[in-house]
């Protein structure tokens, strides 16, 4: 993603709880205790969503190739600057993907989630000065900006073989992967153009949601939606607003979808499109920012 301040960048994220390194003249996220990099920043005139990147195992590479080909998909050239060992192209909007050869980082089982009770005669909340900082597991999905989110799904289903989980009269849709998948990795909402909505970081508690909410709070950044919880993908949510009008998101608990389960793609009335319980979303919650210049 390009921003238009890396310094701004670095204290956003390192605030949020996430690993943030200089690498040459890029800013790389990582998350405390997982090798996988996760983002790649760099600086220009205005925050883009550059490239998406899907990891795939090595004997997969040469079906997406065919893949490509028989749906004569045009390739591209890695971006000036990046090395890697797997195929580029476009996707019906016009961003950049890359599908290249890595370890699966994304869990096998469902993430654990934890939840801490007390008995009678115990005091069940810590103290505000002791609180631990919440600090994200892993990247848990993203959610992207599309004018056809049929399109969408037909896209990336049809191309990179992810599997639809839910959507919404035409305005959401959640897809998975198939080699065991948290309810979504990807998901599109409707917009005037294309961009990122929010990114979405795996926590182990409602506990972490709330103090996730809290320390961003406490430097600053108060913008932002929840806590509360979605009833597509059942994940326990806070959004905290970025300094480019886009989110970074807490969640807990999502919804999970094993290699071998059947899941059923289910058509859902929109009042079911957003969430369960919590605040009302600000005004501006679904506006493109990103399209706009």
């Amino acid at each position: 993603m390009t921003v238009p301040s890396l310094a701004d960048a670095k204290l956003f994220y390192e605030c949020f709880g996430l690993d943030v390194r200089p690498e040459g003249q890029y800013l790389a996220l990582y998350t405390a205790g997982h090798p996988h990099r996760w983002a790649l920043l760099s600086e220009g005139g205005r925050k883009r969503l550059h490239y998406l990147s899907f990891g795939a195992f090595a004997d997969d590479l040469p079906r997406f190739r065919e893949r490509l080909s028989a749906l004569n998909v045009d390739r591209l050239p890695p971006p000036p600057g990046f090395e890697s060992n797997g195929l580029w192209f476009r996707d019906h909007e016009g961003t950049p993907i890359e599908i290249r050869v890595a370890e699966k980082s994304s869990p096998n089982d469902k993430s654990i989630f934890s939840v801490v009770t007390s008995g009678p005669a115990a005091r069940g909340a810590i103290a505000r000065r002791t609180a631990p900082a919440t600090r994200p597991r892993r990247l848990a999905h993203v959610l992207l900006y599309t004018r056809d989110v049929a399109r969408a799904v037909e896209f990336y289903s049809k191309i990179l073989g992810l599997r639809l989980s839910d959507s919404s009269e035409g305005n959401v849709a959640f897809m998975h992967g198939v080699h065991g998948s948290d309810h979504h990795l990807v998901a599109f909402g409707r917009s005037g153009g294309p961009g990122l909505h929010h990114c979405s970081w795996d926590v182990g508690s409602i506990q972490d949601v709330g103090l996730g909410a809290m320390q961003m709070a406490n430097k600053g950044f108060v913008a932002g939606w929840g806590v509360g919880r979605h009833v597509l993908g059942s994940n326990y949510f806070h959004y905290v607003r970025d300094p480019w009008g886009s989110y970074a998101e807490y969640s807990a608990d999502m919804d999970y979808v094993p290699a071998d389960a059947d899941w059923e793609a289910v058509e859902h009335p929109g009042e079911d499109s957003s969430y369960l319980w919590g605040p009302t979303p600000p005004p501006d919650f679904g506006h493109n920012y990103e399209a706009e210049g």
